[in-house]
């Protein structure tokens, strides 16, 4: 939560306090019946992403861009909402700068738009960029998180497949070692219980293979797909819960590149990216079935 702008903001010479607008210029009858509804009858506005708002050292531009964002994205501000950038100051107790700069960084989101005489309006979700990775962040930690789920499941199923059998037909060593080394690390932090350090492994494995294909327009989506690994949060694929099925699996894909077996790499990748249900598990590859090959030996 914003809770103070009485600092020099970074950039500027002169005090928040002489950029703000008062209190005074806030209200009054007519502009509190045109107020946007920032409560909702929630005092805790920032409750749809507080875990994201808390994530980023940006200072107070940064936190109006998560607020505004995480309201944007859940319909507490729905479409064609308009944003007065004097409410905003005033509820969040920051600067015209920040305003302004943060309601750019939005439009440049496809989240606003700002037009002469018309002011600044929230856009309809058809018109936001949902493959930014804020936007994937707050989606996931709003009341769309499983249609945002199944949609980066879908999304890595079509692309992560083919960058594998790519990288595979022509993987240089230092990759494929450096592929290697996050499966040893997933397999250590595995027998460690250590789930932070599995999901940080497995999201450079996914991004250096994106980047490894040899195709600049799959490698722009790395980004993306560690996005998708970090908000995914449920039990979508096997790629979501650190378990001897998906470190086998893994290390599949990298034997693969190993022998330059392209298919064998791409089939191992949908086979890990393909969302498994519970009583499936089992027949796939879960933990303990011995279905899919151990971990490498050294």
């Amino acid at each position: 939560m914003i809770t103070s702008t009485r600092s020099t903001e970074p950039g500027h010479g002169v005090p928040a306090d002489v950029d703000r607008y008062s209190y005074a210029e806030s209200t009054g009858a007519a502009r509190t019946t045109n107020a946007p509804a920032w409560d909702n009858g929630d005092p805790d506005i920032s409750r749809v992403g507080r875990r994201a708002a808390g994530s980023r050292g940006r200072g107070l531009h940064g936190q109006l861009v998560q607020q505004l964002g995480q309201m944007i994205v859940s319909g507490d501000l729905g479409a064609d909402r308009p944003l007065v950038p004097e409410e905003i100051g005033q509820r969040f107790e920051v600067s015209r700068t920040v305003v302004r700069e943060s309601l750019r960084v939005l439009e440049a989101k496809g989240l606003v738009s700002a037009r002469p005489n018309v002011g600044t309006r929230v856009r309809p979700v058809a018109d936001w960029n949902l493959l930014d990775p804020d936007i994937i962040e707050w989606r996931a930690f709003g009341p769309q998180r499983e249609d945002q789920r199944r949609e980066l499941c879908e999304l890595r199923l079509t692309i992560e497949p083919l960058a594998a059998r790519l990288a595979a037909a022509d993987c240089r060593e230092d990759v494929r070692q450096r592929l290697g080394d996050m499966v040893d690390i997933m397999t250590h932090a595995l027998g460690q219980g250590d789930a932070l350090t599995f999901s940080r492994a497995d999201t450079e494995f996914h991004a250096l293979l994106l980047q490894a294909a040899g195709n600049r327009m799959l490698e722009h989506l790395s980004g993306i797909v560690a996005s998708a690994l970090q908000v995914s949060g449920g039990a979508v694929s096997g790629c979501e819960q650190p378990t001897e099925a998906s470190v086998g699996l893994h290390q599949r894909i990298v034997d693969a590149m190993g022998s330059g077996e392209a298919g064998a790499a791409e089939s191992a990748m949908r086979q890990l990216l393909t969302p498994q249900d519970s009583g499936a598990q089992g027949a796939s590859g879960a933990p303990g079935s011995g279905a899919v090959p151990a971990p490498r030996e050294h």
